[in-house]
């Protein structure tokens, strides 16, 4: 059980995360109903949704609970700009990383907005889906959520009809993840969010827009890709990455850890050659490798940044990765990411908001705890 300070300790910080927030709303009902909703992600409900919810906000139905995730009376925008700004000012830091990585949210039915028969990793099969787009940002003193969108695949994009009944507006247009991911970037970019280096799976690294677009922005990256995807390896010579991976010696792998898992340090033998393309004054690509010390499997990266980086440092990107997944996991498992009843366009942005919100705080409320400890392992040891 928690002791009565740290209750009231706790209380406090969600009072400053709300006053945060606060502003962005234009009436006072829907702003109570948004914190009693964030609350309600907070408790210890076996299920987030409206009923529930509503229930433990004291409230006698759903309905009041669920029209404030459409209501006109907020932006879910400004919201996650104000959670971005809370997250960095408490876990900030020059060398944080930028994540990006879809997730599936299983849905019955076809009016949820974007739903459709697609590819989930969450269920690692074709299941019938939404899929959310996300950027985390990751440091040594945390990573949470930052930045969302719903994808729409091109059975809705195209169907006027299909958009209205889910309130999908007039100007959203199709767009692939990786062009998701682009514009979530920007945005952080924009907002002046401290970071060093951006990573993705192979879905976003083997997109050939993206990555050119990251150059031009000069943003240093360390993203997964295919072992048959071919790189610059000479004057008109282009070469798969397993290839080029295959041709270093074996006395060149390194043995290192990317970072602690559930289970301890992730441990895997790597390597690295350059890419023979220019890059533009002081920057370098390199192809990087990752090989599994129980079965040997390989996996290959792109990586491009400033010409000096050691291998230590895109070992570090490369395993932060794993930040995101992290991520989702603790706002599923323990806010009701994936815990809501809503079709509506507008409304799953309201949620998915609302529950970043709660996780937020959550990543928030542990940073501040860790780091009272430190001086206590300081002088421990």
């Amino acid at each position: 059980m928690l002791g009565d300070a740290v209750l009231a300790e706790w209380q406090a910080g969600l009072d400053d995360l709300f006053a945060l927030v606060a502003g962005r709303f234009a009436r006072v009902e829907p702003r109570r109903l948004a914190f009693a909703y964030v609350r309600g992600l907070l408790a210890p409900l076996e299920r987030c949704n409206g009923w529930t919810i509503a229930e433990h906000a004291g409230r006698r139905s759903p309905n009041a609970v669920q029209e404030m995730l459409y209501s006109p009376c907020w932006d879910p925008d400004l919201v996650r700009d104000d959670v971005r700004d809370y997250l960095v000012g408490h876990l900030g830091e020059p060398s944080g990383v930028l994540i990006a990585d879809d997730t599936g949210f299983i849905k019955k039915g076809v009016r949820s907005a974007g739903v459709q028969r697609q590819y989930t990793g969450t269920a690692g099969k074709v299941e019938n889906c939404q899929i959310g787009t996300f950027l985390a940002y990751a440091t040594s003193r945390g990573r949470a959520l930052i930045d969302r969108e719903l994808y729409l695949p091109q059975s809705w994009t195209g169907d006027p009809e299909r958009r209205s009944r889910a309130a999908v507006p007039e100007t959203v247009e199709f767009a692939t993840k990786p062009q998701q991911a682009r514009a979530m970037i920007a945005r952080a970019v924009a907002a002046g969010v401290p970071f060093a280096w951006f990573t993705a799976d192979e879905a976003f690294g083997q997109n050939p827009g993206l990555r050119d677009w990251l150059q031009e922005q000069d943003i240093a990256y360390v993203m997964a890709t295919r072992k048959d995807d071919e790189v610059d390896a000479g004057l008109h010579t282009r070469t798969p990455v397993k290839d080029m991976i295959g041709r270093i010696r074996p006395g060149a792998w390194r043995r290192m850890s990317c970072g602690d898992g559930a289970h301890g340090p992730r441990i895997y033998d790597w390597a690295w050659t350059p890419i023979r393309a220019e890059f533009g004054d002081n920057r370098r690509g390199w192809v990087l490798a990752r090989r599994s010390i129980a079965t040997g499997e390989i996996a290959f990266y792109r990586c491009y940044g400033r010409r000096g980086t050691r291998l230590r440092e895109l070992v570090r990107v490369a395993g932060a990765r794993w930040a995101i997944e992290e991520s989702f996991q603790t706002a599923k498992n323990e806010v009701g990411l994936d815990q809501y009843q809503v079709r509506r366009y507008d409304a799953w942005y309201a949620h998915i908001t609302l529950a970043m919100t709660a996780a937020a705080f959550l990543v928030v409320t542990r940073a501040i705890e860790a780091a009272k400890g430190e001086p206590q392992a300081a002088a421990a040891s």
